[in-house]
């Protein structure tokens, strides 16, 4: 009989795309707003423990969260409750019925002050509230429930839901300029990837702890835009002609401090015999290639 796992938060672009790779390999129960899913505000932490305790699963995959980093700076009793009290009720229904935990967390718990990858080691100095409220959760979670992996991800992207990559072709269509941060460093990861490595961690059963999981390779935000107008533009989905200018943080104006630098070195996922994932420009051509079949254009608008 197949195990049992739980997927909060199944309706997400990561989501998404756990569900379909841990579909023909587990008996799938998913929680998310989406029709014929269950319910489950994980701020409700007796709504959490009845849910987790009437599934009885042998594995939890926690990938719902408040991940609106400046929602999160304006809002940061909601950031709190969803990231470190919600990941803290379900860490706690995990521990009474003996399930295992899988916690998605992020690279926004590091400051950005190291200019070589961040490994699992590193001390966590996050310079954000969306940063501090998923360390606070990873932190509720060692304490709570023992049998745990807190996997560390960053800039995600999917064919799934909103994201940086997608921005960028839906301002080019619309003729927008494309103003880009080229100051920052980072780890563009595609949910698909990391859904395969969550996959055999689970299958393999890797040794409890942390783990960061990213593509291969590091980019700032400037040259992940121009990568993605490049390959859409060769695919045929968006006009030549786009252009990208690359400006500094400063002149971005954001209200939230992100790091400079917070590429994750993956050494757990090695030392546990893990398959890295691929380099982050040939899954980026992956994740364009989809768009194309699916038949998506962004035939740019002049103005």
């Amino acid at each position: 009989m197949n195990r049992k796992v739980l997927v909060i938060g199944a309706g997400g672009m990561l989501g998404q795309d756990i569900c379909a790779r841990f579909a023909p390999h587990f008996a799938l129960v998913t929680t998310s707003r989406r029709s014929g899913d269950i319910r489950l505000d994980i701020t409700d932490g007796e709504a959490t423990r009845r849910a987790i305790g009437e599934t009885a699963p042998d594995v939890v995959i926690l990938c719902a969260a408040y991940t609106d980093v400046d929602g999160c700076e304006r809002n940061p009793e909601e950031a709190y409750r969803v990231n470190a009290f919600g990941a803290a009720n379900v860490a706690s229904a995990c521990a009474d019925v003996g399930a295992r935990l899988l916690f998605i967390s992020t690279d926004y718990v590091f400051d950005g002050a190291k200019r070589s990858g961040y490994t699992e080691w590193d001390a966590p100095r996050p310079l954000n509230v969306y940063g501090a409220s998923k360390l606070a959760g990873e932190q509720w979670i060692r304490e709570i429930c023992p049998r745990h992996w807190i996997v560390r991800t960053a800039w995600l992207y999917g064919a799934g839901g909103k994201c940086f990559p997608r921005t960028i072709l839906n301002a080019a269509r619309e003729g927008k300029p494309l103003r880009v941060v080229n100051d920052q460093t980072g780890s563009p990861t595609f949910t698909g990837d990391l859904a395969g490595v969550l996959l055999e961690m689970v299958s393999a059963n890797a040794a409890y702890g942390t783990y960061h999981a990213v593509n291969q390779g590091s980019a700032t935000w400037y040259e992940v835009a121009c990568e993605v107008v490049n390959l859409a533009t060769e695919r045929g989905l968006l006009s030549a002609g786009v252009s990208v200018t690359p400006v500094s943080s400063r002149e971005w104006f954001s209200p939230t401090r992100r790091p400079a630098y917070s590429v994750l070195s993956m050494e757990r996922l090695r030392w546990a015999g893990i398959r890295l994932p691929r380099y982050w420009k040939e899954a980026l051509q992956d994740y364009i290639q989809r768009l194309d079949a699916r038949g998506e254009r962004w035939t740019t608008i002049t103005r």
